[in-house]
């Protein structure tokens, strides 16, 4: 059997592939449907269980958890993930079939041979430390030993750059050179940085795209059968939409104040939002509120739809982890999740890169605060007291999210906005909806998809 190597770019358009020679020369090209929400944690399980976001129950990057009475984003563990994955469907028909996970998302617990996913040290004293996770343990130092340690500040914040990219490109060569996976799966994020900074349209994502289409090139190189695909296209974002604002105006969503500070009170509110870029699930204690919640999320500017459950189940979102109600952001719009009425009443994780905190995405995490004159000093100094074992806050990202030029969540209006999927084989088809995505890599690995069958 020919190894399959998969890289998901993130935010890879056929309109980007004009920069990207090296991308552009595969052979099989196709467009790429994509799910809603269109985001990196839906589509990517969608694309490994051929499953709906309602079957397989990832509704988003995060969710409330109800039984919690919580707001998580970017959980790991793969048992959040449900129905068959990928490669076990391939063991049914080949035992020894063997698979590699570098960075794509539920890596954690996952039953991949080999797994490679950023991982933070926590410190005992608060301090955090850039790391991976390695599965088996034994690879940890081998990769660290050739390629340095994870870059995780170039992974996600104001200094996310190609060097992580780069990073987890060379590990999945490594892995593949050294481990010989039957499949390797490999996560590209650079995209997704300066299309959201700068735009898709800009002149500085015609260069990420330049720039990543060097990075993976080692990848293409590999002597396996290559598919490279994205998740969601990014388009342009001009207007920032604070759902939870209107919520609290209309007096449905509850704070709760220490220290100065507000935050979310999921118990008591009546209804609030978690953002997560074009889409917003929100969550209505009582049903008898649902009409009205409805009526103040469709008055509110820049809401193009919103789903009760009925409607979500015509998309495919209606599972018990979603929101009463799905707003849908009009196509130049997004949302944040700030729920707060007065910055001074801001938590202190608002101004920081805190994806774990925040009850919603925010991109904003991406910038350092443009009117604050001394915030990428503030950074360095706050590295420096890293570097000698002290304690810091890197409070520097900006709270008007004006700056974010570009988004996803919905679906694309046209394919030329949307995901699109090459291949190193030609392709007999011209498009490829992302619940068959699962059954192509089967196919061209060999394997009798008809027995596959959800």
């Amino acid at each position: 059997m020919k190894p399959l190597v998969v890289v998901d770019v993130v935010g890879l358009t056929p309109d980007l592939l004009r920069h990207m020679p090296n991308l552009s020369a595969l052979s099989g090209r196709a467009a790429l449907g994509t799910v809603l929400p269109a985001v990196t944690c839906s589509a990517q399980a969608t694309f490994l269980t051929g499953l709906t976001p309602a079957e397989h129950g990832i509704v988003g990057n995060g969710w409330y958890f109800r039984d919690l009475g919580e707001v998580h984003l970017w959980r790991q563990h793969n048992r959040l993930v449900r129905g068959e994955k990928l490669w076990e469907t391939a063991r049914r028909f080949h035992p020894s079939y063997r698979a590699a996970n570098v960075c794509w998302w539920y890596a954690m617990g996952a039953t991949t041979d080999i797994t490679v996913t950023p991982r933070p040290i926590y410190h005992a004293d608060g301090r955090k430390s850039p790391d991976c996770y390695v599965r088996p343990p034994a690879l940890h130092d081998r990769l660290t030993g050739a390629l340095g340690e994870f870059p995780l500040f170039q992974y996600w914040g104001p200094t996310a750059s190609l060097r992580s990219s780069e990073w987890i490109v060379g590990a999945a060569v490594k892995v593949f050179r050294e481990e010989r996976p039957d499949l390797l799966l490999v996560y590209v994020p650079h995209l997704d940085y300066d299309l959201q900074r700068f735009g898709p349209s800009s002149a500085r994502a015609a260069r990420a795209a330049a720039d990543v289409d060097r990075a993976v090139r080692p990848l293409l190189e590999l002597d396996a059968t290559v598919v490279v695909l994205s998740e969601y296209g990014i388009t342009e974002a001009r207007r920032p939409v604070d759902v939870n604002r209107a919520l609290r105006r209309a007096g449905l969503l509850e704070v709760y104040a220490q220290a100065g500070m507000e935050y979310l009170d999921p118990w008591t509110s009546r209804a609030f939002a978690v953002a997560d870029h074009q889409i917003a699930h929100v969550y209505v204690r009582d049903p008898a509120d649902v009409p009205r919640v409805r009526a103040v999320l469709a008055e509110s500017p820049g809401v193009d739809e919103v789903f009760d459950r009925a409607a979500q189940a015509s998309v495919g979102l209606d599972h018990e982890r979603s929101g009463e109600l799905v707003a849908v952001a009009e196509p130049d719009a997004w949302f944040t999740y700030y729920y707060w009425l007065d910055d001074a009443r801001a938590p202190d994780f608002a101004r920081g890169v805190d994806i774990h905190r925040k009850p919603g995405y925010d991109p904003a995490e991406l910038f350092f605060d443009p009117a604050d004159r001394w915030a990428k000093a503030r950074a360095g100094l706050n590295l420096a007291r890293k570097k000698v074992g002290l304690r810091y806050a890197m409070d520097v990202v900006p709270l008007d999210p004006s700056c974010v030029r570009g988004t996803h969540g919905r679906l694309p209006d046209r394919d030329a906005d949307g995901p699109v999927l090459l291949c190193s084989e030609p392709l007999d088809r011209d498009r490829v909806e992302a619940v068959e995505v699962r059954d192509l890599l089967l196919e061209l690995q060999g394997m009798p998809v008809k027995e596959s069958q959800r």
